[in-house]
């Protein structure tokens, strides 16, 4: 497939896979509509499989693709990994780029969200550990996703949860290349690009995860800025206002300015604030979302925590909680982000 989708990719439509490939597949319903693409539940007609297929419209742009389909076709071609989800396919037509992907029917926000469905901790430690093992595979892959937020963590059938959506995604390269600050959903950003940081690391990936971390124990969003200055309001308030005495430096970042001190909070204030939380389920929270990046923990040294492995072990995905089905197809789940939520 490496041919064909590198033949899509650069020419935006492809007369090599146009036909064959395409037969191969059937749209039965369109489940999702953004500016950019519009996802379709359908078939591998062979095997009957379900897939959902990502129709991107090439037509919008001057040279017939934009980068966030590039990069969601070359990084989900290089990620294979049971935490990320599959591309199965590509195909073109004339006016559209075609994604084959894996059907996954709901998404972690959902089940946030749903009150009637209890979380156990093993249920968090659980959906936690599998984030992080899919975040550690793009990372150890130099890859980093820059939009890690709980609709864009899916489920699938057998409970497995699916890292998607990598149209942010960048490839760490060279140390010295300036990145965009403007990644991230807001209310998962860290706060190097909240403060306008040109140059980051795999470390704003970690703070998203801890942000999900405690959005799944609060079952509500964490740090949730009604825009950007907000945001930065709203971090460090919760959280306490960096200083140049615990993140060298900070001050001379470009949107440091004119801001409110407040206290980094107490240990019991966190506590108090995640009432259900193991002592190290706190410790591995205040290590995921520590203001300098430099003193945030990588994706290994999470997976290593005593977290992991205190009682009660993390819940067999296949027997974690499931969304309750009232309709045959989830319609608010477009299983790939096509309608990104902007917050």
């Amino acid at each position: 497939m490496a041919t064909e989708v590198a033949n899509a990719v650069s020419n935006g439509i492809s007369s090599e896979v146009k036909s064959p490939v395409q037969s191969k597949y059937s749209k039965d319903k369109k489940v999702g509509e953004g500016t950019y693409a519009v996802v379709y539940l359908g078939n591998q007609i062979s095997t009957k499989r379900k897939i959902a297929i990502k129709e991107i419209k090439t037509g919008l742009f001057k040279d017939g693709l934009d980068m966030s389909a590039i990069r969601e076709v070359k990084y989900l071609q290089e990620l294979k990994h049971p935490n990320v989800i599959e591309l199965i396919d590509v195909f073109s037509t004339s006016n559209n780029l075609n994604l084959v992907l894996e059907f996954l029917p709901c998404d972690l926000e959902v089940l946030i969200k749903d009150t009637s469905i209890v979380f156990k901790s093993s249920d968090i430690k659980s959906w936690l550990l599998m984030t992080l093992r899919g975040v550690h595979h793009c990372h150890r892959n130099f890859i980093l996703h820059r939009d890690l937020k709980p609709n864009n963590l899916l489920l699938a059938p057998d409970g497995q949860l699916k890292i998607a959506d990598f149209g942010l995604a960048r490839s760490l390269g060279n140390p010295n290349e300036e990145l965009s600050s403007n990644v991230v959903t807001r209310w998962y950003r860290a706060p190097e690009l909240l403060f306008g940081a040109k140059h980051y690391t795999v470390a704003v990936d970690i703070w998203s995860v801890g942000i999900i971390f405690a959005e799944l124990m609060l079952r509500t969003p964490y740090l949730p800025g009604k825009d950007d200055i907000d945001q930065l309001d709203v971090t460090f308030r919760a959280l306490g206002t960096p200083t140049d005495q615990i993140w060298p430096n900070v001050s001379n970042l470009p949107q440091y300015n004119a801001l409110k001190i407040y206290p980094p909070p107490s240990r019991q204030e966190l506590r108090n604030r995640f009432s259900a939380a193991t002592d190290n389920a706190l410790d591995l929270l205040i290590l995921m979302t520590q203001m300098d990046p430099s003193r945030r923990c990588d994706s290994t040294q999470a997976l290593l925590h005593e977290f992991f492995t205190e009682a009660p072990r993390a819940t067999d995905p296949k027997d974690l909680p499931k969304k309750k089905e009232k309709k045959p197809v989830n319609e608010g789940n477009d299983n790939s982000n096509a309608k990104r939520r902007k917050v």
